[in-house]
Order: C-alpha cells, then sequence, then structure tokens
C-alpha cells in the first residue's frame, strides 16, 4: 500500500478499478444517511455488536470493515466500544465512498482502497467485518479465501447477509444481489475458504412480514429504465419519517440480545462468525 497521499486514503501500488456491475457508486450518498439512521442498520448494528462482544474478549486487536461503505459500522462501533480495538481500519474498492467517510470516521480509523478479490495481506487482522457485501460479489467463495489470508491465525470474520431464497424480491434486483444465503451455505463457504463456522443467526425475523408486505407489492422493475430504477431506490431506501422509524428501530430492537441466545428459525438476513484455524501460517506478514 502507499502511503502519504493528501486525503489520507492508502492506495495500492497497482490501480484498483471499483466494479459497478456488483455496487453502483451513485448509491453511496444514500447509503451515508442510512447508515446515520435508518431502523434497518441501526437494528443490523446492535445486533452486531452483541455478537463482537460474545466473541472477541481480548483487548488491543486490529479490525477492518472491508466493503464498508461510507464508514456507518465503524463510527457505530467506535461510539459504544471506544478502548475494544488499537487499530480500526475501513476497506473499499470505490474512492468516493472513502472520501465520503473521512467526516464519519475521522481520526480513529484509517481508510484503504482494495480489491476483495486480492486483498494483499498474510496474518493482518485479528478481526474483519463484511456486512452486506458477500450476496454482491461473483465469486464469493474467492474473497472468503482472501480473507482468510488476511485474518491472523485463531482471527474472526463476521459476514451479514440477505438470507433465504424465500425472500428475494424486486429490491435484489435492483441493488445487483446475485443470491441470498442460509447457515448451510455459510457452512459450505467456510469449509472450501479454510475457515470454521461458529456461529449462524437469523435476524430481522420480527420485521419479516412487513418486508414481505412491502416487497411483494411494490412496482415491478423489469421495463423500467436506469433513470426510473434509481428514482426508485431512492423512494423505496429512504430513512421512513420520524415516527415510522423509530417504531421500527423499537422492534428490531427486540431482537437484541434474544436472537442471539434462542436462534430464529428464519429471518431476512443472515450473521455468520467465521473463524480462521489457530495453527494456520503465511510465510510474511504484509
Amino acid at each position: 500500500m502507499s502511503t502519504g497521499d493528501r486525503d489520507q486514503i492508502h492506495r495500492p501500488v497497482r490501480p484498483i478499478v471499483h466494479r459497478t456491475d456488483e455496487y453502483e457508486e451513485t448509491g453511496h450518498a444514500q447509503l451515508l444517511q442510512m447508515q446515520r439512521e435508518h431502523f434497518w442498520y441501526r437494528g443490523r448494528h446492535r445486533f452486531l455488536l452483541h455478537a463482537l462482544d460474545a466473541e472477541v474478549r481480548e483487548r488491543g486487536l486490529r479490525a477492518i470493515d472491508v466493503g464498508g461503505g461510507c464508514g456507518g459500522w465503524l463510527a457505530y462501533l467506535h461510539e459504544r466500544r471506544p478502548a475494544l480495538f488499537n487499530e480500526l481500519a475501513l476497506g473499499d474498492s470505490s474512492l468516493q465512498a472513502l472520501t465520503l467517510a473521512g467526516p464519519v470516521i475521522r481520526d480513529f480509523a484509517s481508510r484503504y482502497q482494495v480489491d476483495l478479490y486480492d486483498l494483499g495481506w498474510n496474518d493482518r487482522w485479528d478481526v474483519i467485518f463484511l456486512l452486506d457485501v458477500l450476496e454482491h460479489l461473483h465469486d464469493d467463495a474467492a474473497v472468503l479465501q482472501q480473507i482468510a489470508t488476511a485474518l491472523r491465525p485463531g482471527g474472526l470474520l463476521f459476514v451479514t447477509s440477505p438470507a433465504l431464497p424465500f425472500f428475494h424480491s424486486y429490491n435484489d434486483d435492483l441493488v445487483h444481489h446475485l443470491r441470498r444465503y442460509t447457515r448451510g451455505d455459510f457452512a459450505r463457504l467456510a469449509a472450501r475458504s479454510n475457515l470454521t463456522l461458529r456461529r449462524a443467526r437469523y435476524f430481522m425475523f420480527f420485521l419479516s412480514p412487513l418486508v414481505l408486505a412491502r416487497r411483494w407489492t411494490a412496482p415491478r422493475a423489469k421495463n423500467m429504465s436506469a433513470d426510473e430504477i434509481r428514482a426508485l431506490l431512492a423512494r423505496t431506501h429512504a430513512v421512513p419519517p420520524g415516527p415510522v422509524n423509530q417504531l421500527l428501530r423499537l422492534i428490531f430492537s427486540l431482537e437484541t440480545p434474544l436472537g442471539w441466545h434462542l436462534p430464529f428459525p428464519w429471518g431476512t438476513s443472515i450473521l455468520g462468525v467465521f473463524q480462521k484455524p489457530r495453527s494456520a501460517r503465511h510465510p510474511s506478514n504484509r
């Protein structure tokens, strides 16, 4: 990685091109607001933080959020667990997202432009987050193999993604979701990636009927133009009005810690905790 850039974003020596077919950069401005205010993101952050507390007992570790967009999760994590990690970092292929993240993560986290298919790290990180990214990737197993190499022996990977093909809707197509995952899918990915699946939990259980009702009654996008699709996404992904957003945040909050200790039978999302074997070694640490 090159350093000393004026914008303080670490760039690799070989230039990276953001893959717009996996995630369109036009959505980053809205993502910035959603990660900060939307009930869904606040609920996911809360559920993930509980999983992190349950799985990580050491202090002074190093963690990175790869594919982390505008840094919303790291801001939430730093606000609530400021002493948990000695080093925090955000990684993304999009320079636009990393630039927008600057005021969000301020000086408590570094920013790296990364290619998930070629991270370039060996035994570097104790904890890696991959949050609602896997479903966009054409070769999910290859990315998990890269992450396994980047983790230190015994290190943990926290993954969230859309769950269960049953919940597939127009929204998956609009935002370039290639698949939805089950617990069995996570177990198979772990086996292919030199990782152990420690836990897998569905969430968004209490709100799943609402999600079904909203998505299945929404307009079809099959014959829409690109501009019409962007307008639809802006409308359907907008932060709900204050009272509605607060009510849905309250409902979602009931899932934590209940859904971690008493696993839900389904949900529209899934959280997996993967671990790299403690005996795993690599020849160098870049």
